[in-house]
């Protein structure tokens, strides 16, 4: 009860802060309508312990208060959002009037142009003006494929781009989730993953984190329960809709080498660089210029403009001292990238939560301290998180079976492990 009403309370300050002091249109919707449903789900917390019987036991579910939360702080703004944009927006200098932030509209526009010149990536040179970082699209072309119903169909409420990371994100976690044997689900993980303030607000005004935090839950889950090669084409999808994932591939190689030795290695490994190959060259051959500008200079800070990411967490107040702070932020990011590769190293990650963790931990660290940076890319953690805690009750429902007597080789026969999956990492030997 006590976690409840800290997560609900801290939610609840975070919705009605962003309610009332936001500049965003599309925030402060989300704020008023997130600081009901945190509220709601606050008061549900308290009525659990003063209610019992029969009659009260959709009151003492921990799930109710979930369920409202993820109506009333998701759907239902995002509902207002979506039929508050209109054919006619044209996007200016008045962010307060955004009904959805420019992720949106960037993502959209990337599939008409794929459709229209075979490439999603705008020809900076062909501008007749200064490149500004909405002319950017810094996403793999994977990304393109949530823009495709508004290109197709026009501009209609079902054809907004978040309709479809919502719907993306769902159905890749739900895979991910049966991938693991349809473990029970805990409550915070719930929490964390699905309705903290972050993801509810991701999903409402912009969404594109989301199905790429929801393909590195599936990629860690088939890189122990399947063939490597597919937990390869679940990576190569991932770096190819966002590079902001390209760390947890990392991790994934390693964690596969560990676990499972050098042939499942290079299974996977060749499975992301032909997957990669077949989504990125078709693309890449159109214009080589404008995908290397859009996805590789842009996002590492050598595009023609800069990016507007500036939220104040501390790598980007170290950068703002100057040169020296520059480099100082700089260093510690490598300093922490070293500290996080020996960690992989010494004790390589050993089940698909372990995975999640050190991504998680890696990719909040990255946010922490790198010169430019936005805090809303603190949803990768934080969602992360979740689905570790949802992946460490799927090992402890599996080493509980294991531990029942079930016949002769409950554990099985080993085979070769490029081919086997991982069934549980108290069944199979870490083989480093």
């Amino acid at each position: 009860m006590r976690l409840d009403l800290l997560f609900y309370g801290v939610s609840l300050l975070f919705a009605a802060g962003t309610a009332i002091f936001s500049e965003f249109y599309g925030y402060r919707v989300w704020g008023n309508f997130a600081s009901a449903g945190y509220l709601l789900a606050l008061v549900l917390v308290l009525l659990s312990r003063t209610r019992a019987g029969a009659a009260s036991r959709l009151v003492r579910s921990r799930w109710t208060p979930v369920a409202v939360s993820g109506l009333l702080a998701c759907l239902a703004p995002l509902f207002v959002l979506v039929f508050r944009r209109s054919p006619s927006f044209v996007w200016g200098d008045w962010p307060w009037s955004f009904p959805a932030q420019p992720e949106v509209w960037v993502v959209e526009r990337s599939a008409r142009l794929l459709l229209e010149h075979g490439t999603p990536y705008t020809d900076l040179s062909g501008l007749g003006r200064a490149a500004h970082p909405d002319d950017y699209t810094p996403y793999g072309p994977v990304m393109t494929v949530f823009g495709l119903p508004r290109a197709l169909f026009g501009d209609h409420a079902l054809t907004d781009a978040r309709i479809w990371f919502l719907v993306g994100a769902v159905l890749v976690a739900a895979l991910a989730w049966r991938v693991m044997g349809r473990p029970t689900v805990p409550v915070l993980a719930a929490q964390l993953a699905a309705v903290s303030p972050l993801t509810l607000l991701t999903f409402t005004v912009a969404g594109d984190d989301l199905p790429v935090i929801a393909l590195v839950a599936l990629g860690a889950a088939l890189a122990y329960r399947a063939n490597p090669a597919w937990a390869g084409v679940a990576c190569a999808v991932m770096v190819c809709t966002k590079l902001t994932a390209l760390p947890a591939a990392g991790v994934l190689l390693i964690a596969i080498f560990a676990c499972r030795g050098w042939r499942a290695m290079l299974i996977f490994l060749g499975t992301v660089v032909a997957s990669t190959a077949v989504l990125a060259i078709p693309v890449l051959a159109v214009d080589p210029t404008s995908f290397v500008e859009h996805v590789i200079m842009y996002p590492a800070g050598l595009g023609e403009a800069g990016s507007p990411a500036a939220s104040p967490l501390p790598g980007h107040l170290i950068a703002q001292l100057g040169p020296v702070g520059h480099g100082v932020s700089l260093a510690l990011l490598a300093a922490a990238a070293c500290a996080l590769v020996a960690w992989l190293v010494i004790r390589p990650p050993r089940d698909p939560a372990d995975v999640l963790l050190r991504t998680a931990v890696g990719l909040g660290t990255a946010i922490i301290l790198a010169p430019a940076t936005r805090w809303g890319y603190l949803v990768y953690p934080l969602a992360l998180a979740g689905a570790m805690l949802c992946y460490s009750a799927a090992a402890e429902e599996g080493t509980a079976r294991t531990r029942t007597p079930a016949g002769p080789n409950v554990a099985g026969t080993p085979t070769d492990d490029a081919d086997r999956p991982i069934a549980s990492p108290d069944t199979r030997g870490i083989q480093a």
